[in-house]
């Protein structure tokens, strides 16, 4: 019989959580939500849902590579769409969880171990999903490995000059960071359940997945040093992974895209679509399993603020980069922001400017950030005026380009959208089995957090 597991006593740095937990009430809760919790009706319905979108997205992949990509709206001039819009959109989506495991680690918030897990793992998915779009739009996935520098007999080697290229090592550098990051933030918690459950195999799988951890001074000494590494390591990925992909519109001569402010608007949209998508799935995710008591109103106030912050960020660069269009002098570039606001897609700009903007304004006032129904309801706005936003920089910029001869319209055919939606379907199914199977929340580092608990210095062994 393996021995149970021993939590290190932390300081207690104030009231995160309700005062009325003990040690195994906060093991039993979070743990119990895998180990001893019935699998209810609404997550079936949710998952079956979820699968069902998952499966237009394959419907949809298969059509594309029988047919190709002429089977989206993409056309001349406007040769990127709903890949590139939806692979930015994802990848921003998957910010939030770096910023809240890595940098507010390093900034000793506490407020964060309630909701780390979770936004770690949105992380991944919303990654995953992001990775497909470029694939999957070079027409041949099947070679997307010749994006990758490694010595073959045909002597070819990828155009480092590329922005496209930086993506791959940027992304592929973001994702496995952060996998990382996350399991080893998961180690402690599977052996909780590991020693919780008397199902032989449900011991035998927590057991190889908790890499036999017992909780020692020395696997604490450790955990803590891998932590700070990879925290620090993941930290510079907040700000360069997006502003990497920003380079991808940056770098180019294209009006409104060839300017300097992109890297920083581009990461401070990304932390504000991320937070916005974590409020969206903790706030249901909150009600459903009861964690009211867990993730209390101090959490989602502090992401509120956090939105906030971004938004108005956000906003000035909408503002500054309508000033530099002006005040650069450039016809092509006035006219692409004259273009914006009175051209043909002039509606998805001003339901852009209402979502990103206006909306986010009422979360100054505190009775709105400590409502979860109103909460989530702005940041379902947030994300799809975050979309917009992409698609408003991506469509605008290309279908009217230097010379009128070469103007043309952009419509997304159903295939776009069932690869869209496909993605979210997936995004979902993947939360809804995370949910289910592994400790959402992180056990061990809430314990550290109840009244009554002191420093306690690790003694190496």
């Amino acid at each position: 019989m393996s021995q149970p597991v021993e939590l290190p006593d932390q300081i207690y740095v104030g009231p995160v959580i309700d005062e009325g937990h003990s040690l195994a009430s906060v093991s039993d809760k979070v743990g119990g939500i895998v180990l001893k919790r019935k699998t209810t009706l609404g997550w079936v319905f949710g998952l079956i849902v979820a699968f069902g979108l998952l499966q237009a997205l394959m419907a949809s992949a298969t059509w594309l590579l029988i047919k190709g990509v002429g089977v989206w709206g993409i056309n001349i001039p406007v040769g990127w769409g709903f890949a590139i819009i939806n692979f930015v959109w994802w990848i921003g989506i998957g910010h939030a969880g770096t910023l809240i495991s890595a940098i507010l680690l390093l900034l000793n918030q506490s407020w964060r171990n309630a909701i780390n897990r979770f936004a770690e793992a949105m992380t991944l998915f919303a990654v995953m999903c992001a990775g497909m779009f470029p694939v999957l739009h070079t027409g041949r996935p099947w070679l997307a490995y010749w994006l990758l520098p490694y010595p073959n007999t045909m002597a070819l080697w990828p155009q480092f000059r590329s922005p496209l290229l930086w993506d791959v090592f940027a992304v592929t550098t973001y994702l496995t960071i952060s996998a990382v990051f996350w399991f080893v933030g998961l180690i402690p918690d599977l052996a909780t359940l590991r020693d919780s459950t008397r199902k032989p195999w449900q011991q035998k799988v927590f057991g190889m997945l908790s890499m036999g951890w017992r909780g020692s001074a020395r696997h604490w000494q450790r955990y803590e040093k891998a932590s700070l590494l990879l925290a620090g390591m993941a930290t510079p990925l907040v700000v360069s992974v997006h502003t990497v992909v920003s380079f991808d519109f940056a770098v180019s001569m294209i009006p409104g895209w060839h300017t300097t402010i992109f890297p920083p608007y581009f990461v401070a949209g990304a932390i504000y679509s991320g937070f916005a998508m974590v409020l969206t799935l903790m706030i249901p995710v909150r009600k459903f399993y009861g964690l009211e008591d867990i993730i209390t109103m101090r959490h989602l106030n502090n992401m509120a603020k956090v939105t906030l912050a971004t938004a108005l960020i956000v906003g000035y660069g909408y503002i500054m980069e309508a000033f530099f269009g002006y005040f650069s002098a450039d016809v092509y570039e006035r006219f692409m922001v004259w273009n914006r606001m009175t051209g043909p897609y002039a509606v998805f700009y001003y339901t852009l400017i209402f979502c990103n903007i206006i909306t986010p304004q009422f979360l100054w006032a505190k009775r709105i950030r400590t409502s979860p129904g109103i909460l989530w309801i702005i940041s379902i706005i947030v994300n799809i005026g975050m979309w917009l936003e992409r698609f408003v920089i991506v469509v605008t910029s290309l279908h009217r380009d230097f010379l009128p001869s070469s103007w043309g319209m952009y419509a997304p055919t159903i295939w776009d959208f069932g690869v869209f939606f496909g993605t979210i379907g997936l995004f979902l199914f993947l939360i809804f089995l995370f949910v289910r199977a592994l400790p959402m929340i992180t056990i061990f580092e809430l314990r550290m957090l109840l009244p009554g608990a002191r420093v306690k210095e690790p003694v190496a062994q």
